[in-house]
């Protein structure tokens, strides 16, 4: 499994997984959102990647769980490989600062689709983001996972990731227990 930037050669797989129900905005099966992001692909499929590789996402607005909406951070995307769409890893910062806004939990997130799960690629998938992390310059990256998620835990784990804290995510992010993984990048 490789990481590859969103690009029209691999759009066909995505609208595939988009068909079966998954979204990249919602990281989970969710018909509505996966359908909405559809008919944006199918209207220009261009427009469509163009965005995903844009650091501001077209300055489109992100949309938190209780529906409200906040300024994008930039982010560099990228989509999990294998011959096929398997999923996306995502890394946001604030220029100038480490500091995230209290909506934003981490620096790095990721999913991969349910059909290729198990296989090691979100472990992969991040190992090769902390190699993009680095050449950003940026000297550590947080990643948050809710505290019963064994299995992103693990991949955090794998990865050298070392817990810096334990808390309840904001209510704009569901108001659950969470852990906050730390990877120092500066060694």
């Amino acid at each position: 499994m490789e990481l590859v930037a969103p690009a029209m050669e691999y759009l066909d797989s995505y609208r595939e997984s988009l068909r079966r129900g998954w979204s990249s905005e919602t990281a989970i099966e969710d018909a509505a959102a996966a359908a909405s992001e559809l008919a944006d692909v199918n209207a220009d499929s261009l427009a469509f990647v163009v965005a995903l590789n844009d650091l501001y996402f077209g300055g489109r607005p992100v949309i938190l769980r209780d529906g409200s909406e906040v300024p994008r951070l930039p982010s560099v995307r990228r989509w999990m490989w294998d011959g096929e769409y398997c999923g996306a890893i995502s890394l946001r910062w604030q220029p100038g600062t480490m500091d995230l806004p209290p909506h934003c939990l981490g620096h790095i997130g990721y999913a991969v689709v349910p059909w290729k799960r198990r296989l090691g690629y979100a472990t992969s998938a991040l190992g090769q983001m902390l190699v993009i992390a680095r050449a950003q310059g940026l000297p550590y990256v947080d990643i948050v996972t809710d505290d019963d998620n064994v299995a992103s835990q693990a991949v955090v784990r794998a990865n050298g990731g070392l817990v810096a804290e334990e808390f309840v995510t904001p209510p704009s992010s569901g108001s659950h227990p969470a852990l906050r993984f730390r990877f120092a990048l500066n060694a």
